[in-house]
């Protein structure tokens, strides 16, 4: 089945993409900006100046080339989550705050010596992943550069014949979900669940809410710009609310994670099937999202503060402040590994064998840092650290381990996105949302390390759910047609 295309013409096609590409200009202030606070950084910079502008070309790199031609959508996501985590966290700290950090950093003392530590170990495990996604695109996969077929057709034709009941069911159902999530406190971010369902409906819960119902989400998105509507409103409008609804029953200020990969797989798919959107209807669709999103972590803050230290109005407006610097995950967390006295094998291999418990703080709380969680009510709280993945590669103190480490992360995370494409049915969106997954939980690594496999998979589940379901929808319009 031939996907039909709006504005067909070369020229008309190459207007599109000049119109979806961010204009020079904008481009150009961003690398003064960087390079601005660059320059204001390595002024303050305690250590050696070559390390630290070691550690911004790298870290600047990874960012721009993952949005290179070529890149797939981990490169993307790591890149930004990296950047935030490493380049802008340490860079704002130290040019404006006397390398002052908001979260611990355990035995690091802020000497030149430790900060230039920190920071080539940071730049070798950076390193680690610019050498992998290179051998990927030279040797390995790239996204094609058109797709002229329909992506899922099974599940396009059942959407295409029931629209309307999809959008309302899936509405009614995301609703419930968080809705009842909320009440019960089966699954939130920082607490401990309130209410324990049998036979593993719990599990549930966490995938639906966690990328579940968002990868219906992109499902229908796909599925919608594929018809070629007019209006894709209702569509955006239904899968921003999703992400609101869920993210505040999950008290989780993290809307802009699953809600940007959406948008960044649409933007990409649109372009790989020649479809052109209007710039209105990007701005449009901003403007909710602004809307949405900050509503959702004013909420999330509020009702956090007021149940855990009754703060009114004043605590939540810092609390959201801090988190746009310092909610990224990364380089605190070097910092204190790198500082740490007792690295080796013997620290790997004790963090490796980490088990769950709502009971008590992470293996990186109790050992590696002073816990701001100490004193917390683990009876209704949960609340832990992470140190990242760079940095648990690092508890050995092997930069050669850490490299191959890092190298390895993005292999797999490469492995695994090229399997969500084949098995996805090319469904870009689809591919933007779980990689951004996979990126996010090695932004977060350091918990519980050995119960990855569980959300990995969780989410291979989830793609065989919707491979089965697609082809066995397609099958039975094929007798249908007989």
């Amino acid at each position: 089945m031939k996907l039909l295309l709006i504005n067909g013409k070369n020229n008309e096609m190459k207007s599109s993409e000049i119109r979806h590409a961010p204009p020079a200009r904008y481009m150009y202030v961003f690398y003064a900006l960087v390079f601005g606070l660059s320059v204001l950084a390595l002024l303050e910079y305690p250590g050696r100046g070559y390390v630290y502008v070691l550690f911004a070309i790298i870290s600047n790199v990874l960012l721009y080339f993952g949005f290179r031609k070529n890149a797939i959508f981990f490169d993307t996501f790591i890149g930004v989550f990296f950047w935030l985590g490493f380049w802008l966290k340490l860079t704002f700290r130290v040019a404006f705050l006397d390398g002052q950090f908001h979260e611990p950093v355990g035995n690091f003392d802020g000497s030149g010596a430790a900060f230039d530590r920190a920071l080539l170990a940071a730049t070798c495990g950076l390193l680690g992943l610019l050498v992998a996604s290179f051998i990927r695109e030279k040797y390995i996969f790239t996204y094609p550069a058109k797709l002229n077929e329909v992506a899922q057709e099974g599940l396009f034709k059942f959407y295409q014949h029931h629209r309307r009941a999809v959008l309302s069911v899936f509405v009614v159902l995301f609703v419930a979900v968080a809705a009842t999530n909320f009440y019960f406190g089966i699954y939130q971010r920082g607490a401990v669940p309130r209410t324990i369902l049998p036979y593993g409906l719990g599990g549930i819960y966490s995938w639906l809410l966690l990328f579940g119902l968002a990868s219906f989400s992109a499902l229908i998105l796909n599925m919608e710009f594929t018809l070629h509507k007019k209006t894709t409103y209702p569509a955006v409008i239904i899968s921003l609310m999703e992400s609101f609804f869920s993210n505040v029953s999950l008290l989780s200020r993290g809307m802009i994670l699953n809600t940007g990969a959406l948008a960044y797989g649409v933007f990409r798919s649109l372009k790989v099937n020649g479809i052109r959107i209007s710039r209105r209807f990007w701005m449009v669709s901003f403007l909710i999202f602004l809307m949405l999103f900050g509503s959702s972590v004013l909420l999330v803050n509020q009702m956090r503060l007021d149940e855990s230290r009754g703060m009114g109005l004043a605590a939540t407006i810092h609390g959201t402040k801090v988190l746009f610097l310092d909610r990224w995950v990364g380089m605190e967390g070097i910092m204190a590994v790198s500082s740490y006295p007792a690295q080796g094998w013997d620290l790997w291999n004790n963090a490796w064998k980490e088990t769950y418990s709502d009971n008590r703080t992470s293996f990186y709380d109790t050992n590696l840092i002073t816990s701001p969680y100490r004193h917390t009510d683990t009876t209704k709280y949960h609340y832990i650290s992470l140190p990242g993945i760079v940095a648990f590669c690092f508890y050995p103190g092997s930069f050669t381990f850490l490299f191959g480490c890092m190298f390895m992360v993005g292999v797999v995370a490469a492995a695994i996105e090229i399997s969500v494409f084949r098995l996805g049915g090319k469904n870009i969106v689809l591919c933007a949302l779980l990689a951004q997954i996979v990126a996010s939980r090695y932004t977060h690594f350091g918990y519980v390390p050995a119960q990855s496999y569980l959300l990995f998979g969780a989410l291979y589940l989830n793609l065989l759910i919707i491979y089965f379901s697609d082809k066995s929808l397609l099958r039975w319009y094929k007798q249908k047609a007989q």
